[in-house]
């Protein structure tokens, strides 16, 4: 029952994103639009949503205690990525958003922190330069 119900929910949560993705809106000239990606990804949770409804596992186990304080605080991290992506920039909140949620799963502190760096290095150089969308700076490197 347990699948049914969060299918359910990702069926509603796609619902609203896909109609919220409608209004986007872009400066510049795009053939496709903004709306298009966020459709498209909330088609796909609808598709999961779906197929929990209907083909539920019989007996999900649900873990609790410590996965579930990991699964919390990975939430915690995005939403703060969220909030300090503008003010601090790309580069440095996907390098400790990164490494921290590599430490999370196992990683030892160093490597940890390479592949946090490694990972917003080769994204930045991805959406900049192969993709050419502006990434958010950070007001700490605009030299006020």
């Amino acid at each position: 029952m347990s699948d049914r119900i969060v299918g359910l929910g990702l069926m509603i949560l796609a619902a609203w994103y896909g109609w919220s993705a409608g209004f986007y809106e872009a400066d510049f000239s795009d053939p496709v639009g903004p709306a298009v990606f966020p459709q498209v990804l909330a088609a796909m949770i609808a598709a999961l949503g779906l197929w929990l409804v209907f083909r539920p596992d019989p007996e999900p186990r649900w873990d609790g205690g410590m996965v579930l304080v990991v699964q919390g605080a990975s939430v915690v991290l995005m939403l703060a990525y969220a909030l300090l992506l503008v003010p601090v920039g790309f580069v440095v909140a996907t390098s400790v958003l990164a490494g921290l949620l590599a430490a999370m799963l196992g990683a030892r502190p160093v490597p940890a922190a390479a592949s946090g760096v490694a990972v917003s290095v080769c994204c930045y150089v991805l959406f900049t330069y192969g993709l050419e969308l502006a990434l958010p700076a950070g007001k700490l490197f605009a030299g006020s």
